[in-house]
C-alpha cells in the first residue's frame, strides 16, 4: 500500500557531460534507416534553397517596378525618352539632386519606357514555381521524418518489452508499477510526440540560418555583420534559459512516474483504503505529489516560455537595425532597393528560425529528460544471461522430466549482507508431494523462485533428473513448471483464452479436454452462469468473479497446462472450506504421477503429503510425514495443534 511514511524517490540527476551522450543515444534510433534520413536532409535542402532564393529573384521585380516607375518620372520632369543614364545622371547632379541620381545609379532605369510587365510576370511566375516546388519537397521531408521517429520509437518500444523479459525479479520487486509503468508509456510518448513536433522544423531552421547567411553575404557583407553581430547575445540568453530549464523538465517526468505510481497503489488496493477509513490520507498524499509535479511542471514551462519572447525581441532589434543601415546604403546608391527588400526578408527569415530553434531547445529537453529515464531502465542490471551452451532440459534428460528435484548446499541472500538459507538440502523424488511450511519470512516462497531461477543461487546447486538447474535455458526449465499463487492474475480477455493461457505453443487441447479440466476444478459450474460463458470477456480486475472463483480459474489454468511439477502457493487461501474440499479432490488428482511442492499455512490441507519440511530463517528445522512430525511434537506440531486448537475454540464459541 502507499509508501507515505517511506523516503521519496530520488530524482535523477544529469550529470556533467551526459546530454551529449544521450542526444547520441537517441541519434542511434534515429539513423537506424540512414537512407531515409539522407533522403530527408537532401530535400530539407533543397526545399530551403528554393525558399531562400525566393526573396533574392522577388528583389529583382521590385527592381523592374521601381525602374519603371522611376523612368516615367523622369519622363515626365521633362527629360527626353531614350537618354543615356550617363547624361541623366550628370543633369541631376548638376541640378543639386544628387542623392536621387546615387539612387538611379545602381538601377536599371530607361527614361520613358515604364514598367516591363512582361518581365515582371515572368519572374513571378518563377517565383511561384520556386515556392510549390519547395513546399513538395517539404512534405516529402515531414513524410520522412514521421517515418523515421515512427520508427525509432518503435524500436524503442520493442527494446523496453524485450528488456522487461530479461529484468531479474528482485527489479520489480523494489520498483513501483506505476514508476515502470510511467517510463515505458508516458516517457515514450513524450519522446514521439515532441520529436513529431520539433525534428522536421529542426532540420527547416538550420538549413534556413546557414541558407540565409550566405544568401545575406552576396547581397551586403556589412549588413550582415549588422543582423548577426546580436546572435551572441541571443545564444547566451537562451542557453541560460535552457540551463535553469533543464532540471526541471528532469523533475517533472520523475514526479510525474511518482503520481503513476500512488494512482496505481491506490486504485489496486481501493477496498483497503475504503475499509480502513483512509481516503483522505490518501487524498492528501495524491494532493502532496501532485503539488510537486505542478511545481516542477510550472517552472519548465515558464522558464521555457521565455525563450520565444527574447529571441523575437532580438530579432526585432536585429531588424531595425537592419533597415536603418540598409535605407542609408540604398540613398547612397551602394544598395538597390530591390536589395534591400530581399535583405530585410532574409532578417526576418535567419531571425525567425533562430527563435525556433531556441524554443525547440527546451523543448528537446523534455524528450532529452524522458530518454534518460528510459536509458536509465534500459540499462538496468539483468538477470545473468544463460549459459552459451546451454541446451534445453529435454535433451539432456532423454526428452522427459520425471521430476527429481535436489537442493544439494545452497545458499542465497537477497543481501550479502543478511544472509537467508545457507547449506540447504533437500531432495524431492519423482511423483513426491513436498509440503513447505514455516512462519512468514521463513524462506518458503524464496524456494520455489530459486527452483524455477526467478533468482540465482550464490552457492551450491539445484538439479532436476540430475541437471543443474543452471546450465539449462530457462524458458525449457519453465516450461515444465505450473504454478499456482495466492494472488491471482486475469488478464484482459475471453474466459477460454485464460483457461488457455499455461497451454505450452504448439500443443492442441480439444474442447472436450478443456471442458473436462474445467469440471474437474470445478470452474465450469460458475463459468456457464457467465453471459457468455466460456466466450465472456474478462476484465482487468475480473469484477464479474470472486476471487475464489478466480483463484479457481488460476488452479484450472495449471490443470490445463499438464506440467511435469506443479508449485502452489497458497493455491487454497482465498476458496472456501467446501470449495476447498473440491479443490483439494482436484489437486490430489493434478499431482498423482508428478512432483509437487505446496506451501500451505492451513495444515489440514497438506495432511497427506509426502515429506513435510519445516522451514525457519532459511533453514530446514524439521522435515518427515505428518504422522512422524507429529510424533517428533516439535514445532510442526506445535503449529498444528495450535490451528486446530483455535479452530475448536472459534467452533465452540459460535454454538454458544
Amino acid at each position: 500500500m502507499s509508501r507515505a511514511s517511506g523516503m521519496p524517490a530520488a530524482i535523477p540527476v544529469q550529470k556533467k557531460g551526459q546530454t551529449g551522450k544521450i542526444i547520441k543515444r537517441l541519434l542511434h534510433y534515429l539513423l537506424a534507416s540512414k537512407i531515409r534520413v539522407g533522403i530527408m536532409v537532401v530535400s530539407g535542402m533543397i526545399s530551403v534553397g528554393l525558399i531562400v532564393l525566393g526573396p533574392k529573384i522577388l528583389g529583382r521585380a521590385t527592381n523592374v517596378l521601381f525602374s519603371g516607375i522611376l523612368g516615367t518620372m523622369l519622363q515626365k520632369q521633362g527629360v527626353p525618352k531614350g537618354t543615356p543614364m550617363k547624361q541623366v545622371i550628370a543633369a541631376l547632379h548638376a541640378r543639386g539632386q544628387g542623392s536621387l541620381a546615387d539612387m538611379i545609379s545602381s538601377m536599371d532605369v530607361k527614361v520613358g519606357e515604364g514598367i516591363d510587365w512582361s518581365k515582371f510576370g515572368t519572374i513571378l511566375l518563377i517565383v511561384i514555381a520556386i515556392y510549390l516546388l519547395s513546399i513538395l519537397l517539404r512534405l516529402v521531408q515531414n513524410f520522412l521524418m514521421t517515418r523515421v521517429v515512427s520508427n525509432a520509437v518503435f524500436r524503442m518500444r520493442a527494446q523496453i518489452e524485450d528488456k522487461m523479459s530479461r529484468l531479474p525479479l528482485q527489479y520489480f520487486d523494489r520498483t513501483p508499477r506505476g514508476e515502470v509503468m510511467s517510463r515505458t508509456t508516458n516517457d515514450v510518448d513524450n519522446i514521439s510526440q515532441t520529436l513529431q513536433q520539433i525534428l522536421g522544423e529542426l532540420f527547416f531552421s538550420v538549413f534556413m540560418v546557414v541558407g540565409t547567411f550566405i544568401m545575406m553575404l552576396t547581397i551586403s557583407p556589412l549588413l550582415t555583420l549588422i543582423a548577426f553581430i546580436i546572435i551572441p547575445v541571443m545564444g547566451l540568453c537562451a542557453g541560460f534559459i535552457m540551463k535553469k530549464t533543464q532540471p526541471n523538465f528532469i523533475a517533472q517526468w520523475a514526479k510525474t512516474g511518482e503520481v503513476n505510481s500512488h494512482v496505481e497503489e491506490m486504485f489496486s488496493g481501493h477496498m483497503i483504503v475504503r475499509s480502513y477509513g483512509r481516503q483522505d490520507v490518501a487524498k492528501a498524499e495524491f494532493e502532496g505529489r501532485n503539488r510537486e509535479l505542478y511545481d516542477a511542471s510550472f517552472k519548465a514551462s515558464f522558464l521555457s516560455s521565455l525563450v520565444t519572447p527574447v529571441t523575437t525581441f532580438f530579432g526585432n532589434l536585429s531588424f531595425v537595425l537592419v533597415v536603418i543601415f540598409g535605407g542609408v546604403k540604398v540613398l547612397s546608391g551602394t544598395l538597390s532597393l530591390g536589395d534591400l527588400q530581399a535583405f530585410t526578408q532574409y532578417s526576418r527569415q535567419s531571425s525567425q528560425p533562430l527563435g525556433e530553434l531556441a524554443s525547440m531547445g527546451t523543448m528537446l529537453q523534455s524528450s532529452l529528460a524522458s530518454c534518460q529515464r528510459i536509458f536509465e531502465f534500459l540499462d538496468e542490471e539483468e538477470q545473468r544471461p544463460d549459459p552459451a551452451d546451454a541446451h534445453e532440459i529435454g535433451e539432456l534428460t532423454g526428452g522427459t522430466v520425471e521430476g527429481h528435484v535436489r537442493f544439494d548446499n545452497v545458499s542465497f541472500s537477497y543481501r550479502p549482507d543478511e544472509p537467508l538459507i545457507q547449506n540447504l538440502s533437500l531432495q524431492a523424488k519423482p511423483g513426491q508431494t513436498v509440503a513447505i511450511v514455516g512462519p512468514t519470512g521463513a524462506g518458503k516462497t524464496t524456494l520455489v523462485n530459486l527452483l524455477m531461477r526467478f533468482y540465482e543461487i550464490q552457492g551450491g546447486a539445484i538439479t532436476i533428473d540430475g541437471v543443474d538447474t543452471s546450465t539449462v535455458t530457462r524458458d525449457s526449465l519453465r516450461r515444465h513448471f505450473g504454478m499456482v499463487l495466492q494472488d491471482t492474475w486475469l488478464f484482459d480477455g475471453t474466459v477460454r483464452d485464460n483457461l488457455l493461457y499455461g497451454v505450452p505453443e504448439g500443443r492442441h487441447l480439444s474442447e472436450e479436454q478443456m471442458l473436462e479440466g474445467a469440471k474437474a476444478t470445478h470452474v465450469d459450474e460458475f463459468i456457464r452462469r457467465l453471459p457468455e460463458g466460456y466466450d465472456t470477456v474478462l476484465n482487468e480486475d475480473s469484477s464479474e468473479l470472486s476471487q475464489g472463483e478466480r483463484q479457481l480459474m488460476t488452479i484450472c489454468r495449471a490443470f490445463l497446462s499438464d506440467p511435469d511439477i506443479l508449485i502452489l502457493d497458497e493455491a487454497t487461501s482465498s476458496v472456501d472450506t467446501r470449495t476447498e474440499l473440491l479443490v483439494q479432490q482436484a489437486m490430489n488428482a493434478l499431482r498423482k504421477n508428478r512432483t509437487s511442492f505446496v506451501i500451505a499455512h492451513r495444515l489440514s490441507t497438506i495432511r497427506d503429503a509426502d515429506l513435510i519440511l519445516v522451514v525457519n530463517h532459511g533453514s530446514i528445522i524439521e522435515q518427515g510425514s505428518h504422522d512422524e512430525l507429529i510424533a517428533l511434537n516439535g514445532a510442526y506440531a506445535t503449529l498444528y495443534n495450535s490451528q486446530f486448537t483455535q479452530a475448536s475454540d472459534d467452533t465452540d464459541g459460535g454454538s454458544l
